[in-house]
């Protein structure tokens, strides 16, 4: 009898179904094709997000206990576990934390966040330097990264290190949820008179509140407003990192190396 097997793909989610779409689908597609030998399932970890699509939409979402229990009653016994997480912040932990139960009975490999090895670090940059316009004279690149009090939120000031190292030296990173925020941002940027347009990228997977409404958004205190107050020409990219090919590539890639690691 073959072997049943299943890679379960975690994201934190979204309301909104356009950059479900056009970014956490297409993870999952793109997870899907590298890994043909396993059936892809979809899992969220927010309450509030599952509980929002379902009332409003109803699309009924499971949560990731809720996956391995179906999982397992249907007879799966390996699983590739695999988050669309950026860092090894809190929901990656909160995800590790809820397969344990399920180890005894499923065979479970977890995959890791985007940036985790120094080099997945090169590979995100590289990717980013591929998938997007380099800043042109007189502009700067600002991600907005989510942040999180999480130790792990050092990891949006090395990936500007990175960026740096790799010649996107116009280029910065900040946080709605963590440190460095906008204010700090800003503060770099003034050192450099010559910059007088600015470029806002989401540092999320998805398009989604953060970067519809603090990045973009119509209330005075959303990035784009702050930085057009502040005297500077302001673009903001609604595009989640999902939407690029290069970055999906790096999901799937994590995947593939948490497969093998199970079958080792």
């Amino acid at each position: 009898m073959q072997e049943r097997k299943a890679v379960l793909i975690v994201s934190f989610g979204t309301s909104h179904l356009d950059t479900l779409n056009k970014n956490i689908a297409a993870i999952e597609r793109e997870i899907a094709a590298a890994m043909p030998d396993y059936r892809p399932v979809r899992a969220f970890t927010s309450g509030v997000i599952m509980d929002k699509l379902e009332k409003r939409d109803g699309i009924k979402i499971p949560n990731v206990q809720e996956a391995l229990s179906c999982l397992d009653r249907e007879g799966y016994t390996r699983v590739v576990v695999q988050p669309t997480h950026i860092i090894n912040g809190e929901e990656f932990d909160k995800l590790c934390r809820m397969t344990e139960p399920y180890r005894q009975r499923l065979e479970i490999s977890i995959g890791k966040p985007l940036l985790t090895t120094v080099e997945d670090y090169r590979n995100l940059v590289k990717a980013v330097m591929e998938s997007m316009e380099p800043p042109e004279e007189g502009e700067t690149l600002i991600f907005m990264g989510h942040g999180s009090p999480h130790y792990a939120n050092a990891a949006y000031a090395l990936f500007e290190y990175m960026l740096h190292d790799f010649g996107w030296d116009r280029s910065y990173v900040g946080t709605v949820e963590g440190y460095p925020e906008l204010e700090q941002v800003m503060c770099r940027i003034r050192l450099r008179p010559e910059i007088r347009k600015i470029r806002l990228h989401p540092l999320m997977v998805v398009a989604g509140d953060h970067a519809k409404n603090d990045m973009s958004g119509p209330e005075a205190d959303s990035w784009y407003n702050r930085l057009s107050e502040a005297g500077y020409e302001v673009q903001c990219v609604l595009r989640g990192l999902g939407e690029y090919e290069s970055v999906r590539r790096l999901f799937a890639e994590h995947a593939c190396h948490a497969e093998k690691l199970s079958g080792s």
